[in-house]
């Protein structure tokens, strides 16, 4: 009885604050909007309490009704109804005068502008806002989800977050939501050794399916089909899945995958590349956890405005204080697409996450992108980067806020697929690309076509697009697909510096005759390169590439930024060779120097499992990891980079609840993460 009526006192003095906050926030607005007359503080209060009983009465129903056109226009028409509410209210409210309908969609910006920097600054949050019970009774009205006591359990995933640096995050105050779960108990921590490569499509396909065989990096080339597959391109990470899964994924049973680059196959999933065609499983309708609050999608803007502003303060501050490793080009759109990585799709996901609990299903998997995209373009530990990292910390106290109202207890495990390391790139250092250098080494008549120029970011942002576009039933959805028309390849939207390399190679194969065909491709994955000779139709050896192309691999191997390269001889089976020794990996024999010495004890190992894939490359280019700078060499430009061998990128982390038993602390390779993961949901089903 005293906790009910300690909440209900709560409750009152919030919504009284709140009311009041907006009272003055309407003033402020009629001295600063032409369009808008209040003519004294008694009529604030009314309008204030008018527009508030309105978004209770109708907002509900009017984002239910209208969904479909509100996801399909990127919640641009909750702008729309939020005019449309506050100017019914003027009609209502004698002395509150509102000229021009686009006033009123002002009145919402400013109202929620205000309204959040205020709840900000007096710590006031929505854990138990009226919108959250409204949200919790539609769902149960819907789905009707039967009360239990089996647990639920969401994994929630930091993409790009080694342990390392989540360590140091937790001391200097960057996480006290995972700080607090460590420190009371009720969860532990460790650290786990991802694959080579070390990136989310083959990190994911293991935890998700326990397979991740034959997936050498973040996009490889196909010698018998001859085409390159990206793992964030929503048809290749189509095929990638149906090649992965067995029918017995880690979201099998009842699940929901949530912004994630393969479904592990859950039933449901919402931005998932893997299944974004498939419209059964697609449903951007739960959604509607998102916008059943009036001003979520306005703040959810407001508070995109400022990242972006944000990021761009954050590169001129490294900039004038000549902060280094840096990218100089974060101009342009980037810091709109920054934005959308760091606060629409987390709050699009975060409120989504709280609906599926109130709809009470078993487990859901989601991906936070937003430290990933920050730490490749800022560092891993710089201020901008752990602000995000913060801000995501943030949301996993509102996802534990909501169990106690959720049909069934709910446990976290948070994890990430992988780490980051940092350094100044391969073109920074040496003034030459990995593909203009290989083209140095090559005869005349064989040509380099170098990697697209795609990022994981531009992959997010084509990914919701791509979605919006597959309903063939919404008339939206068809005015979308004719916009895109032009930025669409092979039925998938391809915004950012993507589409132009496809325009190219397509021009230049439709050009191009059958000698001028065989060309070499160079791609990368941070500092992990992959180099394929094309006129081969196998992998070629070892002796081949030497007697091909002589200047090839002693050139490599010589180059101070690489450390070793992965090959395979007729003679000796796979061999990593650096500057001055050679690992023979089929006899752990090591002549001369020991290449692989700096990159830690497992490395012979991950080696030697990606020497027996098919899609492996001729040659492997690992770039030099220094332990004493504790750098690398992108072959991307990207400040911090994940994908190859060296540094923090290959040991991510893993949280789970203290009491749950982990017979083996010592966890290395992603499907023996899906191992641990599914014998934890199988004592609960």
């Amino acid at each position: 009885m005293d906790n009910r009526k300690k909440t209900s006192r709560h409750w009152i003095a919030r919504t009284l604050l709140i009311w009041a906050i907006e009272t003055v926030a309407l003033v402020l607005l009629a001295e600063l909007l032409p369009g808008l007359s209040i003519d004294s503080w008694g009529t604030a209060i009314a309008a204030s309490a008018a527009i508030g009983i309105l978004n209770a009465l109708l907002w509900p129903t009017l984002v239910y009704l209208t969904l479909p056109i509100t996801v399909l226009t990127f919640g641009l028409l909750t702008l729309v109804l939020n005019g449309l509410i506050i100017w019914l209210a003027s009609q209502f409210v004698p002395g509150m005068t509102i000229t021009g309908f686009w006033t009123s969609v002002l009145i919402a910006l400013g109202l929620t502008a205000i309204n959040t920097f205020f709840s900000s600054l007096f710590a006031i949050d929505d854990d138990d806002s009226y919108y959250r019970n409204v949200l919790r009774k539609t769902i149960k009205r819907r789905v009707k989800p039967e009360e239990s006591d089996v647990p639920g359990v969401f994994f929630l995933e930091i993409d790009g977050l080694s342990k390392p640096v989540l360590l140091r995050a937790i001391r200097n105050g960057h996480a006290p939501t995972l700080a607090r779960w460590l420190e009371t108990g009720s969860h532990r921590l460790v650290g786990w050794e991802c694959d080579l490569s070390s990136q989310t499509g083959a990190s994911q396909a293991g935890i998700l399916f326990g397979n991740n065989f034959n997936m050498p990096a973040f996009r490889w080339y196909e010698k018998d089909t001859g085409r390159t597959m990206v793992s964030n391109h929503p048809k290749d990470a189509a095929e990638m899945e149906q090649r992965q899964s067995n029918g017995a994924g880690l979201l099998v049973q009842q699940g929901v995958s949530m912004g994630n680059v393969f479904s592990g196959d859950a039933p449901v999933s919402i931005f998932t590349f893997s299944t974004i065609r498939d419209r059964a499983r697609s449903r951007p309708q739960s959604l509607y956890s998102y916008f059943v609050a009036p001003y979520n999608f306005t703040r959810g803007l407001l508070l995109f405005l400022w990242d972006s502003v944000l990021e761009i303060r954050a590169a001129r501050r490294q900039r004038q204080r000549d902060i280094r490793p840096r990218l100089d080009d974060r101009g342009g759109v980037y810091p709109l697409l920054r934005a959308t990585c760091t606060v629409f799709l987390r709050e699009l996901s975060v409120y989504s996450l709280i609906g599926y609990m109130f709809a009470g299903v078993s487990s859901a998997y989601t991906t936070f992108v937003g430290y990933d995209e920050v730490a490749h373009h800022s560092g891993v530990e710089r201020d901008d980067a752990l602000d995000v990292l913060r801000k995501i910390d943030q949301q996993l106290a509102r996802l534990e806020s909501a169990v106690k109202d959720t049909p069934r207890p709910y446990h976290f495990v948070v994890l990430s697929d992988h780490g980051q390391s940092q350094g100044t790139t391969f073109k920074q250092r040496y003034h030459i690309t990995l593909e203009e250098f290989v083209q140095t080494l090559l005869s005349e008549q064989h040509k380099v076509e170098g990697m697209l120029k795609t990022g994981e970011g531009w992959g997010n942002v084509n990914a919701v697009l791509t979605d919006a576009i597959q309903d063939d039933e919404q008339t939206a959805s068809r005015v979308l697909r004719r916009a895109v028309k032009h930025r669409t390849h092979d039925g998938n939207v391809v915004l950012g510096p993507e589409h132009e390399e496809i325009k190219r190679q397509e021009e230049m194969e439709a050009k191009a005759d059958d000698d001028e065909k065989k060309k070499v491709i160079v791609l990368a994955s941070g500092n992990l390169g992959l180099i394929y000779f094309t006129s081969w139709k196998e992998r070629m050896s070892y002796e081949q590439v030497n007697a091909a192309f002589p200047r090839m691999i002693p050139g490599l191997t010589q180059h101070e930024g690489i450390g070793f390269v992965l090959v395979r001889s007729e003679q000796h089976g796979p061999m990593a060779i650096g500057a001055n020794g050679v690992y023979y990996l089929k006899d752990d024999r090591i002549e001369g120097e020991d290449p692989l010495a700096a990159f830690g004890p497992n490395t012979a190992h991950h080696l030697r499992r990606t020497d027996s894939f098919p899609y492996v490359a001729d040659i492997m280019v690992n770039s030099f990891y220094d332990p004493a700078t504790d750098e690398v060499a992108a072959f991307e430009e990207l400040v911090g980079s994940h994908g190859g061998l060296g540094g923090d990128q290959m040991h991510p982390f893993l949280m789970f609840p203290a009491e749950w038993e982990l017979e083996n602390e010592k966890i290395v390779g992603a499907d023996a993460v899906y191992t641990v993961l599914k014998g934890w949901l199988n004592q609960f089903h």
